[in-house]
């Protein structure tokens, strides 16, 4: 990914060598570059959006107040049902369809920019245009099948792959040539690891709220199985978190950059851990709380994410300077 990027911009340099420090500053916006990664980024922190307020909805158990899809009480806009309830649901499918339009544009622009682009890019955005048609069937399964937990489970988690996605393309195109690289790939992968944790604890937690485990627990003694997964799942989601900081820091070579990605992922999971405990301790009686836990652990699935697409362009950055390094040797001896 990283060297067809690289490959790219070479090939556009090399092709426009006395007009390529003045076109940079003026044109640099309208490139298919930029527009691309400005459309994913934007599509993004839309989808986080979408998902926080269908954790909203969950939780004001307005699940089913449209009780038919895609419409909801047979009309676009159902203005005599509307209550907090309905406002809920409608907005929901209304944000997920705009995002869903969006993903279209990205697409479309992809392919037909495709010669100006990475070859990876178009393919990447496929991907996330399938991901996006998927939630959207999930979407409708959730309310047609009465809000079926693993429904509802595979349509977050569906969504937290989509916004991995426009997350990991809007990082990979980004220009971080300036940064210091990183010359040990282990701390890409040890990001790739709390990610992966990071998402399959998100998991844990839609099964927690889908069946909602924790009043069961609380009330009769069942589902306790599947609150406990959760619980013991944090130890290691934040044993490696930490390990993700605390590496990025004591490393001398590492981007700036990397260091205060890593930084911002520490602080929510601080964050997180202070908003779960509060969330178990009031029984989920605070919508709020329970919201912004969701929330929050997407932002820190995302800021992982980034993370580790950062520290793998760093490391190929760095296994390229050594290339030419030692390319360049035999020919100065």
């Amino acid at each position: 990914m990283t060297e067809s990027l690289s490959t790219y911009k070479s090939a556009q340099d090399a092709e426009n060598p006395t007009n390529n420090s003045s076109s940079q500053s003026t044109n640099r916006f309208i490139e298919p570059v930029v527009l691309i990664r400005r459309i994913a980024f934007g599509i993004a922190i839309a989808t986080w959006m979408v998902m926080a307020i269908g954790s909203a909805t969950r939780v004001m158990n307005a699940g089913l107040a449209c009780p038919d899809w895609p419409l909801c009480y047979g009309s676009v806009l159902p203005a005599e049902q509307m209550n907090l309830q309905v406002f809920l649901e409608w907005f929901h499918r209304l944000v997920a369809s705009t995002v869903g339009f969006a993903t279209i544009v990205l697409f479309s622009a992809s392919w037909y920019f495709r010669k100006s682009l990475p070859k990876w890019l178009p393919w990447a955005t496929s991907g996330s245009l399938s991901l996006v048609v998927f939630q959207g069937i999930l979407g409708g399964l959730t309310v047609t099948q009465l809000l079926r937990f693993d429904i509802v489970t595979a349509h977050l988690g569906t969504g937290l792959l989509f916004f991995s996605s426009l997350l990991a393309i809007s990082i990979a195109l980004g220009n971080y040539t300036s940064e210091a690289p990183s010359s040990s790939p282990k701390i890409a992968w040890l990001g790739l690891s709390a990610a992966v944790l990071v998402y399959l604890q998100s998991i844990l937690g839609a099964l927690v709220a889908s069946q909602w485990a924790l009043h069961q627990c609380f009330a009769t003694q069942d589902m306790c199985i599947v609150l406990n997964a959760h619980l013991i799942g944090m130890i290691p989601v934040t044993l490696t978190s930490i390990a993700v900081v605390v590496t990025a820091w004591l490393s001398k070579q590492i981007a700036p950059l990397l260091r205060k990605v890593a930084t911002i992922a520490g602080l929510l999971v601080v964050v997180q851990i202070a908003i779960g405990y509060g969330t178990y301790k009031l029984h989920l009686q605070v919508e709020p709380l329970t919201i912004a836990h969701q929330a929050t652990g997407s932002a820190l699935l995302g800021t992982l994410v980034c993370f580790t697409v950062l520290a793998f362009r760093a490391t190929r950055q760095d296994q390229s300077l050594i290339q030419e390094q030692n390319q360049a040797q035999p020919a100065i001896r």
